[in-house]
C-alpha cells in the first residue's frame, strides 16, 4: 500500500481487500473472462477487471451512473459495455448462458425479491460459471446502532429481513447461504468482510505509520474464519452454477 494514498484511498483498501483476494484465483484462470458486474455503478470494479483483460459489462438502473462509468473508463484507457437495466429485469438486458462470472455486489440488499434475482443471475450464467455475492449483514449492523447509542433502532433490525430505508434489507450468514442454495447455487467460499475497517478511528490510519496496511493484514487474517462472520460488515460468498 503505498505511503502517498489518500485517507480515504487506505480505508478503502481496507474496505475491499478480502473481496480481491476472493476473487483472484478465479480471475487468474487463464483465458479472460465475459464479466458482468449487476449495479456496478460509476465502473470501480468494472474498470480494474477490464483493465486485466476480462470482456466486462456492466448493468445499473441509472443513467447518471453509467454515464460517469463512461467516463472513467475513458480515463483509463478500459473497454467496459454498460446497459441501462437491474437485477429484476436482468433477462430482458442480458443474454442467457452469456457470462463466465457475475458481480452482485450491495444489490440484494435493494431488489423487490431477492430470489428473483439470484434466478436470473443463475440463468445468465453459464453452467460451471461464478457468482460474486457481497451482501450486508444484519448483525454486524445491529451492533453499530447499539454502539452509537440508536437501541431503537438496533432492536428494530434484529429480526427484520424486509427492505428498510436507504440501505435496505440485511442478511445473516444462513439467510444468504439458504438463498444461494434454493437458487442452486453451489457456495464455494464465504468471507467475512469489513470485520474492522469500520471501527477504526480514521485518525488512526492517518497519523500511524504501517497502520493501514496492518489493518488490510488483520481484515484478511480473520476473512475465513467462522467466528467472525457475525462481526462483519458485509459477508462475501463465491458460489459456482
Amino acid at each position: 500500500m503505498s505511503a502517498s494514498e489518500r485517507p480515504s484511498e487506505r480505508r478503502a483498501s481496507a474496505r475491499t481487500a478480502v473481496v480481491w483476494d476472493a476473487l483472484d484465483p478465479l480471475l487468474d484462470a487463464g483465458a479472460p473472462l465475459d464479466v458482468l458486474d449487476i449495479g456496478g455503478g460509476t465502473g470501480g470494479s468494472a474498470v480494474r477487471l477490464a483493465r486485466l483483460g476480462h470482456r466486462v459489462s456492466v448493468v445499473d438502473p441509472s443513467p447518471d451512473a453509467l454515464a460517469a462509468l463512461a467516463r472513467r473508463a475513458r480515463e483509463m484507457g478500459a473497454d467496459v459495455a454498460a446497459q441501462q437495466g437491474s437485477a429484476a429485469d436482468l433477462l430482458e438486458v442480458v443474454e442467457p448462458d452469456s457470462a463466465d462470472l457475475v458481480l452482485c455486489h450491495g444489490v440484494l440488499e435493494i431488489v423487490p425479491d431477492p430470489a428473483a434475482a439470484l434466478e436470473a443471475i443463475r440463468a445468465v450464467l453459464r453452467p460451471g460459471g461464478h457468482l460474486s455475492l457481497l451482501v450486508a449483514q444484519r448483525t454486524a449492523a445491529v451492533l453499530a446502532r447499539a454502539m452509537a447509542g440508536h437501541f431503537g433502532q438496533a432492536i428494530a433490525l434484529l429480526d427484520e429481513t424486509t427492505s428498510v430505508g436507504r440501505s435496505g434489507r440485511r442478511f445473516t450468514y444462513d439467510e444468504a447461504a439458504a438463498a444461494l442454495a434454493t437458487a442452486e447455487f453451489s457456495i464455494t467460499a464465504v468471507h467475512a468482510v469489513r470485520v474492522f475497517a469500520d471501527l477504526v478511528p480514521g485518525s488512526l490510519l492517518d497519523l500511524e505509520p504501517g497502520a493501514a496496511s496492518a489493518l488490510v493484514e488483520l481484515e484478511q487474517a480473520v476473512a475465513q474464519r467462522p467466528d467472525y462472520r457475525a462481526l462483519a460488515a458485509q459477508l462475501h460468498f463465491t458460489a459456482r452454477r
